[in-house]
């Protein structure tokens, strides 16, 4: 303002510093209402955000993306049919495989065919070989009572030579026939042994089908879990590689918060200890979790920590986990990502605050 007798000046000192000062102490009062309240003895606190477990949807097989479901932010079911991978390649591998099947299956029938007539063969020689066997006896009988006669001319010498022909002529069709009786056995083996090659075949075309059809049907991507879609990876159309993932859903049924503590807070905390969660997105309510993890190494800490002051700056990280129960009851408005406030006890005994049991989420 210009200078006046009667009037103040704005840039007097003394006026400002009073102006400064109410400020002060308007602020101070401000903060003093705003702060939060002290925790009691055995409540501790940490900042976080809220996570779920992730899942990958990928294909087994390379492939080709048939189509897909599902769009980001859908809820899904367990055993939910997300997306198709082409098959076609593997239905023609089927058709491969069964056709194979239809042909070790006749192999099958073929050799046991020849075992059968391989078999009838035998016997067929084995009764060559009894009556071959029946003329040797014979002949040997003969041939004795020549070689007695002959000597005292009661036969003639070419009666003798006549039964020593035959007698040798017998051997000689008996070996032939028991040569014969090995031959056919070793014909019968080898045809058995056809049938176990083709009842092999039938086994591996078997199994070569019961693959492929594993594979097709694993072409079907399926939900492992309840949960939310949170991206698509892939679309429809694009080659995936073995693995290849096409959707990332997360897993709402297994919700917690991470959050850290230092070393005096942390290394009272048990697994199991019961746990608030207050999100900023949702201050009004209070949602009840238990601790599920407590890490058994320290974050944000140099690799040697020399003092007793250093090592209690070492902080390290915690999980809230919030029961299934509860977030089944309110699956739709679960979200990852959030972030909020984790109070927990660190005593057993330890009282909770008003502010923290009021609003319980059921």
């Amino acid at each position: 303002m210009k200078g006046q007798s009667g009037t103040w000046r704005l840039r007097d000192p003394w006026i400002v510093g009073a102006i400064v000062l109410i400020l002060a102490v308007a602020a101070y009062y401000a903060w003093q209402q705003l702060k939060p309240a002290a925790l009691p003895p055995g409540i501790a606190s940490g900042n976080g955000r809220v996570e779920a477990t992730e899942v990958d949807i990928a294909a087994k097989i390379p492939g080709r993306i048939k189509d897909i479901l599902v769009d980001e932010g859908d809820f899904i079911t367990a055993g939910q049919v997300l997306a198709h991978m082409d098959t076609q390649t593997l239905e023609a591998q089927k058709r491969e495989a069964e056709a194979q099947l239809q042909r070790a299956t006749i192999a099958v029938q073929t050799a046991q065919s020849l075992v059968t007539q391989r078999e009838a063969e035998r016997r067929a020689y084995l009764a060559v070989l009894a009556q071959q066997e029946a003329d040797l006896d014979a002949a040997q009988r003969r041939f004795e009572r020549s070689q007695v006669l002959a000597p005292r001319g009661a036969v003639p010498v070419q009666t003798l030579d006549d039964d020593r022909a035959r007698f040798n002529g017998a051997k000689a069709a008996v070996s032939t026939a028991q040569a014969r009786i090995a031959a056919a056995d070793a014909a019968i083996s080898q045809a058995r042994s056809q049938v176990v090659d083709a009842k092999a075949a039938i086994d591996v075309a078997q199994a070569t089908i019961q693959r492929i059809q594993a594979d097709i049907d694993d072409s079907t991507l399926r939900s492992p879990r309840d949960g939310r879609v949170q991206y698509r990876v892939a679309q429809p159309g694009e080659v995936l590689a073995a693995g290849g993932r096409v959707l990332n859903a997360v897993d709402l049924s297994d919700v917690y918060m991470t959050f850290y503590l230092p070393t005096e807070q942390a290394g009272h905390v048990a697994l199991g200890a019961e746990a608030r969660i207050i999100l900023d997105a949702a201050p009004q309510y209070v949602v009840p979790a238990k601790i599920s993890y407590v890490a058994d190494v320290a974050q944000f800490t140099p690799k040697t920590v020399e003092t007793a002051d250093e090592r209690q700056k070492l902080m390290f990280r915690l999980k809230a986990r919030i029961a299934p129960e509860l977030l089944r009851k309110h699956l739709r408005q679960v979200k990852t990502g959030l972030p909020g406030l984790v109070y927990v006890q660190l005593e057993p005994t330890a009282q909770w605050p008003k502010s923290l049991t009021g609003t319980l989420l059921q």
